[in-house]
């Protein structure tokens, strides 16, 4: 389970704590090391990283001939990368791969919720984020390629503050937990200041 400090600090602000909390449990691993190398839809064994040198090291070796995914976030490292020099380390700093990858997570809910028309319907957004979390470990939705692709953005206007858009308030002065929190529309994604809430999702399969 990540922690809140760190989701707070580091997390896309357009997405809810429990959809950031969400997509790493569904996506992700719970070390900031961890490489994943795949080829041609094959998992390549990889040594176990120790210290971000040697990850980085894997990830030089790998990337540019295979699918090269890293960290908390498994953020794809062949993005927006020309070669091997252009990686960053970075990506193996736990608080920057999750600011980064729930970032294009976010846009990839976008891409997702543009193709399903953009609907307010709430009760359509658990089958966005499953098809969004696929997009995210496969890099494609509907022969988009979701990494490369432009952000389509949600241009919408912000709906009034209502009993549920409105953020929980904290009891004694703790910060509410997401099922304090109704679940917003697939809309909210992408707005500034507004969050989506999947704690609903979680227990259900």
């Amino acid at each position: 389970m990540l922690d809140a400090a760190l989701i707070k600090e580091c997390g896309e602000p357009s997405l809810k704590p429990a959809i950031v909390e969400q997509f790493v449990l569904a996506a992700g691993s719970d070390d900031p090391l961890a490489v994943t190398v795949k080829s041609g839809g094959r998992l390549i064994l990889v040594p176990k990283a120790t210290s971000a040198e040697e990850a980085m090291e894997i990830v030089q070796q790998h990337v540019g001939t295979a699918v090269v995914r890293v960290g908390i976030t498994q953020y794809p490292a062949g993005v927006g990368v020309k070669g091997p020099t252009d990686l960053k380390p970075d990506l193996l700093d736990a608080c920057q791969n999750l600011r980064k990858g729930t970032a294009m997570f976010a846009k990839v809910l976008r891409i997702v919720a543009q193709w399903y028309g953009n609907p307010t319907n709430k009760d359509v957004f658990p089958q966005i984020f499953e098809d969004a979390v696929y997009a995210w470990k496969t890099g494609e939705f509907e022969g988009v390629s979701v990494f490369q692709a432009e952000d389509p953005g949600i241009p919408i206007e912000a709906p009034q503050q209502s009993d549920e858009t409105r953020p929980a308030e904290s009891v004694d002065g703790e910060e509410a937990t997401p099922k304090d929190v109704q679940p917003g529309t697939v809309q909210d994604v992408g707005r500034a200041g507004m969050r989506i809430d999947l704690s609903r999702i979680g227990g259900q399969q």
